[in-house]
């Protein structure tokens, strides 16, 4: 257990509790076990945290750093974070229930994002346009959007958290960070860090507690100028909403119901072992998994097997288990919720070929651990081929040409990553290019870069994260036109100045 208090609220410059004094016990996935007890807030605490931002934003103090000093910020930050990465990976798994080594990859992403950010800020942020007059100076700049509310899911929640905070910070913004409630312990770290970076008083302020209870004063309040939310679809329609009723910006992140198209001419070992990775890492809690298999129908057989024997292989286990490959389901809800998502598939006709239930093995029965599960003879028309699980289950598609494995794998009303396996260099382009998803990978699944943009077409969000996008989400577009040579327009005629010129 770590030793946090319960004063884990931080707005105002100061550590506070709840306002009621409510607290919440956050419990290992892996075992039950009490990692920390923090507070949970209040609507009064979350109006207090977008006056302490509002206020800071409004006095103007840390937009008028400039560019230069506040990447100097993030990437002190960035010094601080890699100094306690082993700190910060512990946290996480904690929370999580992740294997340690996952956590700890992540914790390096954290680092290359703050870093990313710290070097993009002190690029060129004005742009001049060329008007063809001498005497007129015409500029688009990039000021901060205001104060933004930044929500985060947990099953990434620092990773996720730096990919809106280093942004945020980069431009000048001032934020309330809510990270998940089930997984808040590296959002209070970080917070932690802010202080010793030096951060200004007011900037940088947590809210923890419950979307329900804190989600909609965050959201709706007209003090906020951006939402920026990483969540469930059903969660960011509701906010979408919320947001239009104030016109504010929102950047939203929602998931996906990824395709993984072989083809037959793929190389087929290592189309394989990445289809098996790309949906048993993490347990399949990982938006951009590779959960919908689409295979070619002369290979099948021989790719179905293949995975469903290395399925059965896979050692479930939790943070301190070093032959582990992938750990437990976040929460016993969740758990329900995976079970209940095969069931229905089974009902529908889907063939069950390994797993499909929570495992019994000796030392996993107090955890919620579920069986990596494979799902053949499905089809678009299934919910299991539809609708997000988030749990380690993969459903199998077969498709006979180019254009049906295109056709196939749009027919979602996500449209957040995919990828393509063949030789043919051509077919590659052509089925990404034709595939309405927001990354595409080709003979590869699942590498990311904070230089790229990350986010999805349809129902997978709006706006983008990472890359130079990530950051323009944060700014607000000005066009300053200054003329150095003003002069009367004479567009009306001036018949004050025309009796004045007759009288004298």
């Amino acid at each position: 257990m770590s030793d946090q208090s319960a004063k884990t609220l931080f707005f105002g410059g100061e550590w506070r509790s709840a306002s009621d004094g409510a607290t919440r016990e956050i419990r290992s996935p892996d075992d039950g076990s009490l990692v920390a007890v923090v507070s949970e807030a209040t609507e009064l605490d979350v109006a207090s945290a977008i006056a302490s931002a509002r206020a800071s934003f409004d006095a103007g103090e840390f937009p008028s750093w400039g560019w230069a000093k506040r990447s100097a910020l993030v990437a002190r930050i960035a010094d601080l974070l890699e100094r306690d990465a082993e700190k910060f990976a512990l946290l996480e798994s904690g929370d999580t229930g992740k294997r340690l080594i996952e956590a700890r990859y992540d914790i390096a992403d954290v680092v290359s994002v703050f870093r990313y950010y710290a070097g993009l800020g002190l690029t060129e942020h004005e742009r001049v346009v060329q008007i063809g007059d001498d005497h007129i100076d015409s500029r688009i700049i990039s000021e901060p959007v205001g104060v933004c509310a930044l929500i985060g899911p947990w099953n990434y929640p620092l990773l996720q958290a730096s990919w809106k905070v280093a942004p945020a910070l980069i431009a000048g913004c001032s934020f309330i960070l809510k990270p998940s409630e089930l997984t808040p312990s590296t959002a209070i770290a970080l917070v932690h860090l802010f202080e010793e970076a030096g951060v200004p008083k007011g900037v940088a302020n947590l809210i923890l507690g419950a979307g329900a209870v804190v989600g909609t004063p965050l959201t709706s309040d007209s003090r906020v100028d951006l939402v920026s939310f990483t969540g469930g679809l059903e969660t960011g329609k509701r906010i979408m909403g919320v947001c239009a009723q104030t016109v504010k910006k929102v950047a939203l992140e929602l998931g996906g119901k990824n395709p993984n198209i072989i083809f037959a001419d793929a190389d087929l070992d290592a189309a394989i072992d990445n289809a098996v990775t790309a949906v048993f890492l993490h347990s399949g809690q990982v938006c951009s998994a590779g959960t919908r298999l689409l295979v070619e129908r002369s290979i099948h057989d021989r790719v179905v097997n293949q995975i469903v024997a290395r399925a059965k292989m896979i050692r479930l286990g939790g943070p301190d288990d070093l032959e582990a490959e992938t750990g437990p389901l976040i929460s016993k809800a969740h758990l329900e919720k995976v079970a209940t998502y095969v069931e229905k598939a089974v009902a529908e006709g889907a063939t069950l070929l390994t797993g499909g239930k929570r495992s019994t093995l000796d030392g996993l029965r107090d955890g919620w651990y579920f069986e990596p599960t494979v799902l053949d003879n499905c089809n678009t028309k299934m919910s299991c081929v539809q609708d997000e699980s988030f749990g380690p289950v993969l459903t199998i598609e077969v498709f006979d040409t180019e254009s049906e494995a295109i056709s196939l794998g749009n027919d979602t009303i996500y449209g957040l990553a995919g990828a393509v396996w063949t030789k043919d260099v051509a077919k590659a382009k052509r089925v990404a290019g034709a595939l309405r998803h927001g990354t595409i990978w080709i003979n590869d699944f699942g590498p990311y870069k904070a230089q790229a943009e990350w986010g999805g077409f349809k129902a997978s969000g709006i706006g983008r994260e990472l890359g130079p996008s990530g950051l323009h989400e944060y700014l607000e577009i000005k066009h300053v036109w200054t003329n150095t040579s003003p002069a009367r327009s004479g567009w009306f005629a001036d018949s004050l100045n025309s009796q004045v010129e007759e009288k004298g």
